[in-house]
């Protein structure tokens, strides 16, 4: 979908703009008011769901890594921290407004097989990314994990016909040379964290199939709301997160107790350095992170696009690995550097890309109220 068409849909429950209005006389001046305060709103609204997807990220990604450092080992546990805390988001779903007796309602049968698809899907990745965390540096993994916006570039042209660009195929090829410089620069990677010696060409192979599954459940998140919702709200918003998440924990639950890493959490909290409060709290703190970051993204895809959630999620790339030399005493070497930059580059020009697409949406909807002014004014009193 074109980003001028995405950005029209978000102006949803807002007065028509003639009911601003009280003579003819007036009407151009009210129609840019009307614009300016649709653009602020929209954008306020932007903001405060990218600061959830980057503080909740970044977060999350220190707690896990954080949880390896100090003597946690349960791959099924870490994975079921990056959804069990969905049933929070029942308090949320309770306090908003319920939905009007004349809104669209999907059936029951198509959003059951898009809540257990998904939510499978999302259990594997979340596997896949606790493997590749205790395998990678945190900043290591936050760099290659990029990748999931060129990987969410391919699926969004192929699922959600997203259109490409000079820029967006900049965005895409820098972030994945940055990936692949990480790579090439693997044998030099050293660091202070309990990462196991030997275990990197592992975990680099890891996170770069969860960043495509990932991708790829973005345009599955977007795809359910245009073909299957059809109904932008607040509250499928919270129940799409909610229900996928939840079929997700099932997954983790279950590949906890078949692989019988449930007997080991008594001796693990045992261990765990700074005691069991630490462990309990470490844990809390990470599942609700995920939760907050996750619906900040699906909040994203529904008023934007899925490949400009993506790409929120790569502005975490700055920030996560400086967090990390901070606390984990990563060594942030010349080549990580260079492949920040890299990723840093390729994110802007994405933002570049949409900025364009919003000032002709822009220029677009401002020639339409014009036209429609003019015609007015021309009619027989």
């Amino acid at each position: 979908m074109a980003h001028a068409q995405e950005i029209q849909l978000q102006i949803r429950g807002i007065p028509d703009k003639e009911s601003v209005h009280e003579d003819a006389g007036d009407e151009p001046k009210a129609d840019t008011r009307w614009s300016t305060r649709v653009s602020f709103r929209w954008w306020m609204t932007v903001v405060v769901d990218m600061l959830m997807v980057l503080c909740g990220t970044t977060v999350a990604t220190l707690l896990g890594r954080l949880y390896y450092n100090s003597g946690g080992n349960s791959k099924w546990m870490a994975t079921l921290t990056q959804s069990g805390g969905s049933p929070l988001l029942v308090v949320p779903l309770l306090m908003t407004p319920a939905s009007s007796a004349d809104e669209r309602r999907p059936p029951a049968s198509k959003m059951f097989a898009v809540y257990a698809g998904v939510g499978v899907m999302i259990g594997f990745d979340n596997l896949m990314y606790s493997y590749a965390l205790q395998y990678l540096p945190v900043s290591t993994f936050s760099l290659v994990a990029a990748t999931q916006l060129g990987f969410n570039a391919i699926t969004s042209r192929l699922i959600n016909a997203q259109q490409f660009t000079a820029l967006i195929l900049n965005s895409v090829v820098v972030l994945t040379f940055s990936a692949a410089l990480l790579g090439v620069g693997s044998s030099s990677d050293e660091t202070s964290s309990d990462v196991p010696r030997g275990k990197y060409p592992v975990g680099f192979v890891l996170v770069l199939a969860a960043s495509a599954v990932f991708a790829l459940i973005l345009s599955l998140f977007e795809l359910s709301f245009e073909k299957v919702i059809r109904v932008r709200t607040a509250r499928w918003v919270l129940r799409m997160q909610m229900y996928t998440n939840l079929v997700a924990s099932v997954v983790s639950v279950v590949g906890l107790l078949a692989s019988g890493d449930w007997r080991t959490i008594p001796g693990e909290m045992a261990s765990f350095k700074d005691g069991r409060a630490r462990y309990v709290l470490t844990l809390v703190g990470t599942a609700v992170s995920w939760q907050a970051a996750a619906v900040g993204v699906v909040r994203l895809i529904m008023r934007v696009s899925s490949l400009f959630a993506n790409v929120t999620c790569t502005l975490a790339l700055p920030l996560v690995p400086v967090f990390a030399v901070v606390l984990f005493g990563d060594k942030m070497t010349g080549i990580k550097v260079v492949a920040m930059l890299m990723a840093v580059w390729g994110f802007l020009s994405y933002m570049y890309q949409h900025y364009i697409d919003g000032r002709r949406a822009g220029n677009a909807e401002c020639r339409v109220c014009a036209t429609r002014t003019a015609s007015d004014t021309l009619l027989p009193a």
